[in-house]
Parts: C-alpha cells; structure tokens; sequence
C-alpha cells in the first residue's frame, strides 16, 4: 500500500481545505444552525456554495453529478470536509444521504436512480433510512425486525414504526427496512408526502449537525407500489451490509476531521495560554495529552486509510470496517475529550466550537453499530476462523 498521495489527491486535499476554511468556517456561527441541523435554506445555501466550488457529492459517479472519488481518494476529501461541522452538509456527504446514494448507485435499478438518486446527488432533496425501530423492534440486532410489508394486489403495505431516523424531518423520501409476510427482509423506497408516513417528532439528541435531525416516524398503511422494492425482494440485510461498511467508514473520516480541529483549536490554545510561568503545552500533564491527539489521530488515519483500500479492491471489508468503527470512534472521541480538559473552563462553553464537536461525537461510538456489537463481530470472526479478505 502506497500512502503517498496522487498530485490529483493532494490538489483536491488542498482545494478542499481552502474552501472549508474560507467559504464554511465563517458560516458556523449563523443562528440557522438549529437543535436539529441546519434549517433547510441554510442547508441550500450551503450547498450552492460546493456547487460553485465544484466540490458537490464527491462519492458519487460523474453520471449523477458527482466527482466519482473511490474510497481511498474519499478518505482525503471527507477528513478535509470534517474539520466543520457544516462541511459535509455543504458538500452533499452527510449521513444518511451519503450512505443511501452509495446504496441506490450500487442496487437502485435505472429508472429508481433518475427518480431518486439524481435529484438527491444533486443536493435539491434530502432522504432518511428507517431501519432502527423502539423496543421490541430492531436496533443493534437488525434479526428483530418488526416493521411488517404486507402484499396487496400490485401494492405493499407497510405498518410500523421507526426512530432515531436521521433527517426525516424535511426529507423527499425514504429508504424502509420491512419484513414479508415470510420473514425476509426488504428494503422499500417510497416519498414521504404519502398517506400514512407520519414524523412524529425530531428526538431531543446531544448532538445538533444533521439536518432534519432525528424523527419518529410511524409507518400507518404506507402503500408502495411493488416496482418501488429497492432492489431484489427478500434481500434487505444483505443490502445493508452494502450500505453500512463504507459508511461506517466514511463516518470514520468526517469525524476524524473534526477531532483534528479540536486538537488544533487546543494546541494553539496550549502555546499562548500561559499558567504558572510558562505556557500550558510546556507543562507535561498538557503536553503528553497532545502526544497522545497526535497519535490517536495518527492511528485512526492509518486504519481508515486501509480499509479504504480493502473497499476499493472489490470486498465489502465487513472485519476492516467493524475494527476501524472502533478504532476511529474510540480514538476521535479521546482526541476531543482531551481538547476539552486542555482549554478548561473554555472547553465546556461555546467559546471555541470544542463543546460542540464533543457532544456531537458522542453518539459516534454508537451508531452505525456500537462498539461492543463491532468487538462482539469481530471476536466471531476470529473464533469461526475466518479469513480478513486481504
């Protein structure tokens, strides 16, 4: 493995960086940030921004829009993107949407991906995927399913409910997770301005960057025509998987941007805050924290970087992306962690965008699978004896 950079990945790192840095950083104080994301024209504005930039929907193929990046140039484009909370949202790589355009590029059939994909690639509508549903329902373990798709006549109809449902608040459509009558899994697209798709509330979160924030929605006899199964029938976990390895990884790279800005709002604060005769970093208890940013940071890059490489080899990279899910999600949330007791009192206020950054990666190291699902996967793996896929 080269890691080197390509001069077309350095100059894309570099045009990246400029652009967060002068057209997105000076937009992270505007009052349309709201509890639940960016309001939806501040989101568009956003937006136009990339368009004008040329930096829109980096992962998706030239076809639908996008800059066709493979998962090792998206490690370099994402991390830069990360270092605002806005960026991902600006350049059209934010969760879900990012991870149900890989999805519809990967299963959709043609006339699915001009109906959905393209409008969505193109940053004019947003989505959500309802899979994770309230107890008895499905959530760490996707096998407890309950959200039922029934056939009636040319139709299916789809009873349920969902939560914790990214962006279904404001979204154009959705992607729903449902089981048969037989018990396979299916995943359905459908808009949400259907008779009885119901958001039923955004959920009052610790974290505030994802526009739409987080719904429950109530599935009440939604009727979605049977051409509108995304993909093949009976074949919705297999399709997750397809959807949730490179987006666990892409995750890993947006938030290991912003647990460098945090290290670099820190570090600054470390040279010129002064306590004791000297300035804080030179103090040992201060200076080993940053060591150990530097090398957390260090770490997670290296892991991402490799199950990058895994993706684009052809593997699903199901082991890779399970052990940089932990890696990265444990490692970024120390990286903040320690920001926060560098800058003290200003760590835990709204003085720096540090406080923000910390309660917004808290649920990292929960969604997207936790940690200890991740361990438990990978111990599997190991006991069953089988083999990583490079």
């Amino acid at each position: 493995m080269n890691f080197d950079l390509s001069e077309e990945q350095s100059a894309l790192q570099q045009k990246v960086r400029r652009f967060i840095a002068e057209e997105i950083i000076p937009c992270e104080r505007d009052p349309r940030q709201t509890a639940h994301g960016p309001s939806e024209d501040f989101r568009a504005e956003l937006i136009e921004k990339a368009r004008s930039a040329e930096l829109l929907t980096a992962h998706v193929s030239r076809e639908f829009g996008g800059l066709g990046l493979d998962h090792r140039a998206k490690a370099v484009f994402f991390e830069e993107a990360g270092y605002s909370l806005l960026g991902p949202v600006a350049l059209n790589i934010a969760a879900p949407d990012e991870g149900n355009m890989h999805l519809l590029e990967a299963v959709a059939r043609p006339e699915h991906k001009e109906r959905w994909l393209r409008p969505l690639a193109a940053g004019k509508v947003r989505s959500c995927f309802c899979m994770t549903e309230p107890t008895p329902g499905a959530g760490s373990d996707p096998s407890m399913l309950q959200t039922t798709a029934v056939r009636d006549g040319d139709d299916y109809v789809i009873n349920g409910r969902k939560w914790f449902t990214t962006g279904a608040d404001g979204a154009a459509f959705a992607i729903i997770m449902a089981k048969l009558e037989d018990g396979r899994a299916t995943m359905f697209l459908s808009d949400t301005d259907v008779p009885g798709f119901i958001v039923e509330r955004s959920m009052d979160t610790l974290d505030t960057c994802f526009p739409g924030g987080h719904g429950v929605v109530r599935l009440d006899n939604v009727r979605v025509p049977a051409e509108n199964i995304l993909g093949e029938l009976g074949e919705g976990f297999k399709y997750a998987q397809v959807r949730l390895s490179p987006a666990r990884l892409t995750h890993c790279m947006r938030w290991l941007g912003a647990a460098r800005r945090a290290h670099d709002i820190a570090t600054e604060y470390a040279r010129r805050r002064h306590a004791f005769g000297k300035p804080l970093g030179s103090h040992e208890g201060v200076g080993f924290m940053l060591a150990d940013n530097e090398m957390d940071i260090h770490s997670a890059r290296l892991a991402i970087w490799h199950t990058a490489w895994v993706l684009d080899k052809g593997h699903l990279a199901l082991h890779d992306s399970s052990m940089s899910k932990v890696l990265v999600s444990e490692a970024c949330w120390r990286v903040v962690d320690r920001c926060v007791q560098i800058l003290g009192g200003q760590g835990v206020t709204r003085e720096t965008i540090v406080a923000r950054i910390f309660a917004d990666m808290r649920a990292f190291r929960i969604y997207d699978g936790p940690s200890e699902v991740h361990r438990w996967s990978i111990a599997k793996r190991i006991i069953k004896g089988i083999p990583r896929e490079v």
